[in-house]
């Protein structure tokens, strides 16, 4: 069962960013909350952050700031009120957790801006105080999350809660959208042997001075392709498997910290890889990529060999659930066939998968598709038109929304009830 959303934003929206908008304006206090305070530049920072993750101009959209200003106040009082009442049942969070939470959400601000430099211009602060801010903040958020979900363990919903919550709702329930089910064979355009070659052999002299003990990271500095990365010494922050395509991971899962891997080749290039720390099931490490430019002639050939295997498909010389174990180069979907699953025809973002989906009939196979990754051959499986929830065909999401309901209203009388305990005082309020 998944977690309430709205109680996770209210936790995980804890990041108070520092601006230089902020730091213009003369402290005061806005409320108390037994024995914390909430400041106007702390409520102006859960605020900003509000707004970046809302996709709201403050400057443009002023009204829209200001009420989102109020509801940000709200949830700094609850928060507050939570992390006292956490404190007081002496729970306490793996620090561990709380560095991969910070190094996860550093690394999403630095992908959703571009650069640490555009993350420091644009909360007005060096990346090293951000972070100091984050740490404690995100500590108090998984204190909360710890007590909120002690709590939510004790809370259950009967078959006669869910279907009176469908009953309640079910005109207000969003329509189940129209979905298709997909399968492919995808055939990478691979570079020609004289350029690949050559992108090894250079890789191998980075490889070798690495291992004469130059600094890994300034070489990726220097030599790296990856432009998310190399400004950062190659580092990616910390993955976990699904995050990358698996002849990457292969190598770096099996890395010790410390350890440097030989030439490792994707679809993207050749890599070598550093493992830096591992924590559980995610690891931190650092890459050099040098990729390999293909040719017209290199896109002509894979482009053949998919009309040619497309045309064994459809004259039954061959399953394309056997061509997909046999030829595809997607090695997440090739050992199942093929088989992509289900998707929300509104949530392809390929556009020629998109156009397969609108256009082909159940079981027809479409031309061979040119994206990013290759050539693709699709067999749409399956159609679901649009359809509203019903009990019958769709009880476990009923049962989810209904817990979820059930969650929120239940979790707002407890944090009241909570509340009425403490001394809280918010000004401009009698």
């Amino acid at each position: 069962m998944r977690k309430i959303q709205k109680l996770n934003w209210l936790v995980f929206s804890l990041f108070f960013y520092q601006t230089a908008s902020a730091q213009e304006i003369l402290d005061r206090i806005v409320a108390v909350v037994d024995d914390k305070i909430i400041l106007q530049s702390e409520l102006d920072q859960f605020a900003y952050q509000m707004a970046f993750q809302l996709g709201i101009d403050r400057k443009r959209d002023e009204e829209k700031f200001q009420a989102l200003s109020k509801e940000a106040l709200n949830n700094l009082v609850n928060q507050k009120v939570l992390l006292t009442k956490a404190q007081e049942d002496s729970i306490v969070v793996d620090e561990r957790q709380v560095d991969q939470l910070l190094d996860e959400r550093i690394k999403s601000m630095v992908d959703q801006l571009g650069s640490e430099e555009k993350v420091e211009e644009y909360f007005g602060q060096p990346l090293r105080k951000i972070r100091r801010t984050f740490r404690t903040d995100i500590a108090d958020a998984l204190m909360v999350r710890t007590l909120q979900q002690k709590k939510l363990r004790e809370m259950k919903v009967s078959r006669r809660e869910v279907e009176q919550f469908y009953q309640t709702f079910k005109d207000s329930l969003p329509t189940i959208k129209a979905s298709v089910k997909l399968s492919h064979v995808l055939l990478n355009v691979q570079p020609g042997e004289v350029a690949a070659n050559a992108a090894r052999e250079k890789l191998e002299g980075i490889l070798k001075r690495i291992r004469g003990g130059e600094d890994f990271a300034k070489l990726a500095g220097e030599y790296s392709e990856d432009p998310g990365s190399m400004k950062r010494g190659g580092e990616l922050g910390f993955i976990q498997r699904g995050d990358f395509v698996r002849e990457f991971e292969e190598v770096a899962f099996a890395l010790k910290p410390g350890e440097i891997s030989e030439i490792v080749q994707t679809q993207f290039g050749f890599h070598i890889i550093q493992l830096i720390d591992r924590r559980g099931e995610k690891i931190n490490v650092r890459h050099v990529l040098l990729r390999v430019a293909t040719t017209s002639e290199d896109d002509e050939r894979v482009r053949e060999k998919a009309s040619s295997l497309l045309a064994d498909v459809k004259s039954g010389k061959i399953k394309l659930e056997d061509a997909a174990k046999q030829y595809s180069t997607d090695k997440t979907t090739n050992e199942k066939g093929g088989d992509l699953g289900w998707f929300e025809l509104d949530q392809l973002q390929v556009a020629a998968f998109r156009e397969a989906a609108r256009t082909l009939n159940p079981g027809e196979i479409s031309e061979p598709l040119k994206t990013e990754f290759g050539y693709h051959i699709v067999r749409l499986d399956e159609r679901r038109e649009p359809r509203k929830y019903t009990l019958t065909d769709d009880w476990e999401q009923i049962e989810e929304m209904a817990m979820q309901h059930k969650g929120e209203t239940e979790m707002r009388a407890w944090v009241d009830s909570v509340k009425k305990k403490m001394y809280v005082r918010i000004k401009g309020e009698s």
